[in-house]
């Protein structure tokens, strides 16, 4: 299926997000959660609302209907949300845009009360809420009791472990930037009540716990629906979460993050034969993906998600109709810091072998010491609502590009450095993945690297090289200590133009001063 949409207006909500994460019906004349399962197909329709909520804000076009009243439907779409949190932060993007308190997320200088991070934590917790709903309703006990037949019944219990999948990314989410969260499960009655607050210790170890649960219970690999969750999404989870267990938990699991990387390289997918093909509006037929966020310029109009990672990179003298839409919002490009990662002694500025060196830098200037002049700094091509032919998506306004979430990139080069921090595994074939890598984006054996040069820095290095844009990078800087107070900087780090470091407090994001103010059971993370 190319793409998962909305099939039936749920309307599921938290009638208040920040202090019973409850859900209800948005409007009294919309179907409730008591009578949409008396229709078997409702099942499926209500699944589809789950992948859905990663991709829009509501229920009806770009800003009706919308899923959480006070976020704003635009930058509080799931996947737009996360991109401020996680690449605005970085060296790999900035915005010229003044809304609100937005360049306080690449200055790191936000507080509890910022509205950008606000909107990423409430949708966290609204998917959360909309799964623990599902999953309460469709228990053995109210099956039995609406009379479900067993083979639809089999077919649900395929639907609950997917519904958990999308549950533990949230939570995935939720550990990586919040750390110390509430915590609710299916298992928590309906009603006005004050979650109690996890550990990120403990949050790691219930993650954990559901993907190990699920694993056997979903489709296998490349054998489910495009858009939906099977085992190599599970398989991929756990890769991350392992990789990245040391900072959530100060324990170390590589190894496990080198078993889990291998099942996924051994599911049979495949490189892309062109590393930009990953970001059009035909991806959908590339066995490099495993986990997709689907949009649809006919069904899913929002204004997050890939709409807005292309409109917002167009701006200056770029064309618009070559990256299939109708105008460019001027707001986001490069530093210098990124470009450099292809281009290291800045000599030959417009010539390399790498193709995935995809910038726009005519009129534009390689430093930005005006943070709101699109036209400083490197724009970023990589992403267009056009297909491998040149031919437009089904809307100008709303991109048909879907998003690759999980992709087998990705996972290459988590193996590689879970073996290099000491995972096991094969060095060999570390070497090997990285150097498929650079044999697609060169087109030959020139980018290749021998065993001498694969070490950590070269690892974090070509993690931009293969991944900006694509929601790791904070994560990826945190892991190896230079997101906050590490030796590395970038323009305008710190609110300063040559960068600065930066304090460890800014490692996490804050709990969002609404939620403590609701919940008595909340604690700030330390700094805040």
């Amino acid at each position: 299926m190319k793409k998962i949409i909305l099939l039936l207006a749920v309307g599921l909500l938290f009638s208040s997000c920040v202090k019973d994460l409850d859900v209800e019906p948005l409007d009294k004349d919309v179907v409730t959660s008591a009578s949409v399962f008396d229709d078997e197909s409702s099942y499926y329709q209500i699944l589809a609302k789950i992948y859905a909520g990663l991709a829009v804000s509501g229920q009806n076009g770009p800003s009706g209907e919308v899923d959480i009243y006070g976020v704003d439907p635009g930058y509080g779409q799931y996947l737009r949300a996360l991109f401020y949190l996680q690449e605005f932060t970085t060296d790999e993007a900035v915005t010229g845009w003044d809304d609100q308190t937005i360049r306080d997320l690449h200055y790191q200088a936000w507080s509890s009360s910022d509205v950008f991070i606000t909107a990423m934590y409430y949708r966290i917790f609204y998917q959360i809420g909309v799964v623990n709903e599902f999953l309460r309703q469709t228990t053995q006990e109210l099956l039995d009791e609406r009379g479900v037949s067993e083979s639809m019944q089999q077919t649900i219990a395929v639907y609950r472990a997917e519904a958990r999948f999308m549950r533990a990314l949230s939570y995935y989410h939720a550990i990586d930037m919040f750390a110390n969260v509430p915590f609710v499960t299916e298992n928590d009655e309906v009603g006005s009540f004050f979650p109690p607050q996890i550990s990120r210790a403990a949050l790691f170890d219930y993650i954990e716990s559901e993907l190990l649960d699920i694993e056997n219970q979903m489709i296998a690999p490349r054998m489910n629906e495009y858009g939906r969750a099977d085992k190599a999404c599970v398989w991929t989870l756990l890769a991350k979460l392992y990789l990245n267990a040391e900072i959530y938990t100060g324990i170390p699991h590589y190894s496990e993050c080198v078993t889990y990387s291998r099942k996924v390289i051994d599911a049979g997918y495949s490189l892309s034969p062109e590393y930009q093909y990953l970001f059009l509006a035909d991806n959908h037929y590339l066995d490099e993906v495993i986990f997709s966020v689907n949009f649809d310029g006919t069904f899913t109009k929002s204004y997050g998600g890939t709409t807005f990672i292309i409109h917002a990179a167009i701006g200056g003298n770029i064309n618009p109709q070559e990256f299939g839409v109708n105008g460019g919002w001027s707001g986001m490009r490069s530093t210098s810091a990124l470009v450099r990662k292809f281009y290291p002694d800045l000599k030959n500025i417009n010539e390399t072998k790498d193709k995935r060196a995809l910038f726009y830098n005519e009129d534009q200037t390689l430093e930005i010491e005006d943070v709101g002049d699109f036209n400083q700094g490197w724009a970023v091509t990589k992403w267009k609502n056009v297909d491998r032919n040149g031919n437009n998506g089904s809307d100008l306004e709303f991109a048909d590009t879907d998003f690759p979430l999980f992709r087998l990139a990705d996972v290459y080069l988590m193996y590689a450095e879970a073996v290099l921090r000491g995972g096991g595994g094969s060095i060999s074939d570390a070497l090997d993945y990285v150097n498929e890598l650079r044999y697609r984006a060169y087109g030959d054996n020139s980018g290749d690297i021998a065993l001498g040069d694969l070490t950590l820095d070269f690892i974090l290095d070509e993690r931009a090289r293969e991944l900006y844009w694509e929601m790791y990078r904070r994560t990826d800087l945190i892991r190896f200590g230079q997101f906050t107070n590490g030796s590395y900087v970038w323009p305008w780090k710190g609110r300063v133009m040559e960068g600065i470091t930066t304090s460890p407090v800014y490692n996490v994001f804050p709990i969002p001063a609404s939620d403590l103010t609701a919940n008595p059971n909340l604690k700030q993370n330390i700094g805040y």
